[in-house]
C-alpha cells in the first residue's frame, strides 16, 4: 500500500472503493487516470453526450496519485504569459489565460452545485523572492501582460509582500489576485462522487498492464479486459512509460510537509492570509496556510524517475523530507517553534515548456491523451478535461483546435541520457541556489548548467536570476 498524504487520509472511508475491472466488458469510451483530468473528462462528456457510456479504470484509488497530494494551489496562466505566446501566439495565449482563470471559477461553483467541501478559498497567488537573486523574476511577464492588456499580475510594495507571507525573509513580489486553495483530496473524492452519480462506471485497483491499439482498442488489467470505442490517457507522471510520450515528459518528485495546527502562531506572526504563495526558484519552493491553520510547504523538483518507473521514492522520502524541512525553516525562522508531523511526495509529468500536451498517440484518432501538467494542474485540468471530451467525441470546436492540441515543440534525450543528464542539472541548480540562499555567488557552471532545467510551475529563473 502507497503511503497517502495527509490530505488523501482524512478523506480515506468517504466511500467504498469501487470493484476492480472483472472479464471481459464494453464501452464506448475509456478513461485510464482517475485523478483530476480523468474525472474532469468522464464530466465533461456526460455532460455533452449524457447516453455515451464512459468506463474509468485507475491503478489506485481515485485521487491517489497527483491530484491527492499535490499542495492544493489552484493557479492560472498568467505567470506563464510568455510561453504561451511563444506557442500559441498573442491573441490564443490571452484567451487561454483567461478560460484558465475562469477555470478557477468553474471549480467554486461546482463544489458549491455539489456539496463538496474542497475548503476552496480564493485568496490570490503570491509569486515572491527569498534571495536577492530572484528579484525581478516576474518583471518580464508584469511588461509582457501591460503590452497584451492584461495587467493581470499585480505589483506589491516589498513590506506588503512580507506582511501577507508572514515572514520578512520575503523581499518582493505580485499578486495573481485570480488563484485559490483547496483541499486537494477532497476535491478528487467530490469530482469522483459526482462521476458515479453520472453514471461513470469506475473500476479502481485496476492497472493497465497493456493496451491492444486497433480499433475497438482494448486494455488488459490483471482481471479483465474492457474494450472501447475511444481511450482517453489522463495518467500523468505513469504516461512517460508510453513509447510516444517517454521523450515528451520527465518526471520528478514534489516533497511535502505539513505542520501541526498552529493557529494562534501564525495570527502573532501576521501570517493571517490564505494565499498560495511561492518563491522564484528553479527547485521551486510552494506553501501556504490551511483552513485550519497548518503550514503546508512543498518543494519540486528533487526525486528523478528512470523511464517512468515511480518507485516508493514517489510516495514518500525520509531524506527529502529534511531537506524540505530545512528550507522552510529558513523561510519561516520565525516559526521555530511549531513541529512538522507529515510528509509525503508525489510525481510531477514535467513537459519541456511547462504547458500541457494533448494530441492523439501514434496519430490513432481513438486514442488520445492530455499529459504534462508541471506541477500546475488543479486548475488547469479543468479544461483539460473540455479538450480531452472534445477529442474523444470527435467534436470540431474551441476545445479540439485548441493549440495545445498536437505535437507541440520541445522534447527530452531518451533515458539513460535524460536520467544521467537530469541529475546533473539537477545538481547544479542544488548548488547554484543554495549559493544564492547564502547570499553567494554561485559557480558560473552550475548557473550554465542550471539554465537547461525545464519550466515548471512557474516560468524557471533564467542564467541572470531572471525570468
Amino acid at each position: 500500500m502507497a503511503h497517502r498524504s495527509f490530505w488523501l487520509q482524512e478523506v480515506l472511508g468517504d466511500a467504498p472503493d469501487e470493484a476492480p475491472l472483472q472479464g471481459a466488458q464494453r464501452a464506448d469510451v475509456a478513461i485510464v487516470g482517475g485523478g483530476f483530468v480523468g474525472l474532469w473528462t468522464a464530466l465533461r462528456i456526460k455532460e455533452r453526450d449524457p447516453g455515451c457510456d464512459v468506463v474509468l479504470v485507475e491503478q489506485d484509488i481515485c485521487g491517489g496519485g497527483a491530484s491527492g497530494r499535490n499542495g492544493g494551489e489552484v493557479l492560472s496562466w498568467w505567470a506563464k504569459a510568455g510561453t504561451l505566446v511563444a506557442l500559441c501566439g498573442r491573441e490564443e495565449a490571452i484567451r487561454l489565460a483567461t478560460a484558465s482563470v475562469d477555470a478557477i471559477g468553474e471549480i467554486e461553483v461546482f463544489c458549491s452545485e455539489h456539496g463538496i467541501d474542497a475548503e476552496f478559498n480564493r485568496a490570490g497567488y503570491l509569486w515572491t523572492a527569498t534571495t536577492a537573486a530572484q528579484l525581478g523574476a516576474w518583471d518580464s511577464t508584469v511588461e509582457l501582460l501591460r503590452d497584451l492588456g492584461a495587467p493581470a499580475l499585480e505589483l506589491l510594495e516589498p513590506a506588503e509582500v512580507a506582511r501577507r507571507a508572514g515572514s520578512p525573509v520575503h523581499l518582493a513580489g505580485v499578486l495573481d489576485p485570480s488563484a485559490a486553495t483547496v483541499q486537494p483530496a477532497k476535491l478528487a473524492r467530490g469530482l469522483r462522487r459526482v462521476a458515479l452519480e453520472r453514471g461513470v462506471r469506475i473500476h479502481e485497483h485496476s492497472r493497465v498492464t497493456s493496451v491492444d491499439r486497433g480499433r475497438p482498442a482494448v486494455l488488459r488489467t490483471a482481471h479483465g479486459a474492457l474494450t472501447a470505442d475511444r481511450v482517453v490517457f489522463a495518467t500523468n507522471a505513469w504516461a512517460a512509460s508510453m513509447r510516444e510520450l517517454h521523450t515528451r515528459l520527465v518526471v520528478v518528485s514534489s516533497d511535502i510537509i505539513l505542520t501541526a495546527e498552529a493557529p494562534e502562531r501564525l495570527d502573532e506572526i501576521g501570517w493571517t492570509g490564505f494565499e498560495a504563495i511561492s518563491d522564484s526558484q528553479v527547485m521551486i519552493h510552494y506553501y501556504r496556510r490551511t483552513a485550519r491553520g497548518r503550514v503546508m510547504f512543498g518543494k519540486g523538483g528533487w526525486g528523478i524517475a528512470l523511464a517512468g518507473r515511480l518507485g516508493p521514492d514517489f510516495d514518500r522520502h525520509e531524506g527529502r523530507a529534511v531537506d524540505v524541512e530545512a528550507n522552510f525553516r529558513r523561510i519561516y525562522p520565525n516559526l521555530a517553534d511549531v513541529p512538522v508531523e507529515h510528509h509525503w511526495c508525489g510525481p510531477i509529468d514535467r513537459s519541456h515548456h511547462g504547458l500541457p500536451l494533448f494530441g492523439r498517440l501514434g496519430g490513432r484518432e481513438h486514442l488520445v491523451y492530455g499529459v504534462g501538467w508541471s506541477g500546475n494542474g488543479v486548475g488547469p485540468s479543468v479544461l483539460g478535461g473540455k479538450i480531452l471530451a472534445s477529442l474523444a467525441l470527435g467534436a470540431d470546436d474551441e476545445w479540439s483546435r485548441s493549440s495545445f492540441v498536437g505535437d507541440r515543440p520541445g522534447r527530452f534525450p531518451p533515458d539513460p541520457v535524460r536520467f544521467v543528464g537530469a541529475h546533473v542539472v539537477r545538481s547544479a541548480v542544488v548548488r547554484m541556489e543554495r549559493a544564492h540562499a547564502r547570499g553567494s555567488s554561485p559557480r558560473p557552471w552550475d548557473v550554465f548548467v542550471a539554465g537547461f532545467a525545464p519550466a515548471g510551475i512557474i516560468p524557471k529563473a533564467g542564467r541572470d536570476g531572471k525570468e
